[in-house]
């Protein structure tokens, strides 16, 4: 999986950080899920190397501005475009209302199929909302100054690894007879054998788990929700001598979100939805944000807009 940030700003874009959007791509499948759309979502896609015509899910956390407002936008470019099949569309009951609002009185043409679910039961049952053979999606509830809502994406168990030595060996002939071994399969071969899937692979491999909270003030309900995952993506909007801020606003600090990612044992933490007090030049910059996290939970980033992170290997980052 890869996780591409598009907008890493609160509240309002800034010159170098656009507002709260952040993609991901799934393994072997062209594929996008897409989590908040700020204002100015549809111009990040078009700076970066992903295709809008590949979004199938969208996962909207709250109905503040900077995390919704680029939604009907995208949607309606979709559908001037006519290359989606469809998207799904995941968030609080009050985003079905909002969208159609904007839709209908603006005369957009969604020439696709639009379905879209509200979390809150869910959310509050510890459901998942979403599940398929590869991944499954729950949520749970946040504290903000409206309801708020973090995503948790866990890829199931993967096959083990193919022994293609061995299959050379037997003189197993390459291609699609690989891959229906690699899933466990029993396969027969033109001149008769069988060939059981099973002795030809290694042990299931763990698959791995995103967790992004935003916005929200420190909560347990955080750390249930990242429990053991390979990434968190938290807020940080303020700073830590700016908790009493941080609080009025129901906001977290830099070192709200290393607690969180302490006290839930993930593998690495990304600081996101910074607030522009804290732009270069400023007495406090992103990287002393950064700077405290680190004291409290070392392995941590700092997004900022089109950085991408490989899952398979979440110390591996890369700019576009």
């Amino acid at each position: 999986m890869q996780i591409t940030f598009l907008g890493t700003s609160s509240g309002v874009p800034t010159r170098s950080r656009n507002v709260s959007a952040v993609a991901l791509r799934l393994p072997q499948k062209s594929e996008l899920w897409l989590f908040d759309c700020g204002e100015g979502t549809q111009h990040q896609f078009l700076r970066c190397d992903l295709k809008t015509s590949q979004l199938r899910k969208i996962f909207i956390t709250h109905m503040h501005g900077d995390h919704i407002y680029g939604l009907p936008g995208l949607l309606a470019s979709l559908g001037l475009a006519g290359n989606s099949s469809g998207v799904e569309i995941y968030g609080p009951q009050q985003l079905k209302g909002y969208l159609q609002g904007i839709l209908q009185s603006s005369f957009s043409r969604i020439s696709y199929p639009i379905t879209i679910h509200s979390i809150e039961k869910a959310a509050s049952e510890r459901k998942i909302i979403f599940e398929d053979d590869d991944f499954s999606v729950r949520c749970i509830p946040l504290i903000h100054r409206v309801p708020a809502f973090g995503y948790r994406v866990d890829q199931k168990p993967k096959p083990g690894r193919f022994d293609i030595e061995k299959a050379k060996e037997l003189n197993i002939p390459p291609g699609p007879i690989y891959s229906k071994l690699q899933k466990g399969e029993i396969v027969q071969l033109d001149d008769g054998r069988l060939m059981n899937g099973k002795e030809f692979c290694g042990p299931k491999r763990k698959g791995k788990s995103i967790v992004y909270c935003t916005d929200t003030i420190f909560t347990e309900s955080a750390i249930e929700l990242a429990k053991y995952a390979d990434v968190l993506i938290h807020e940080a909007t303020f700073a830590h001598q700016d908790s009493d801020m941080a609080y009025q606003r129901k906001h977290s600090t830099s070192t709200m979100a290393a607690q969180t990612a302490s006290e839930a044992s993930v593998k690495q933490l990304i600081l996101t939805h910074l607030s522009p007090r804290y732009a270069p030049g400023n007495p406090l910059t992103p990287k002393d944000l950064l700077n405290e996290a680190k004291q409290i939970f070392p392995n941590t980033l700092l997004a900022k807009d089109f950085l991408q992170i490989n899952v398979e290997k979440p110390e591996t980052v890369c700019d576009t």
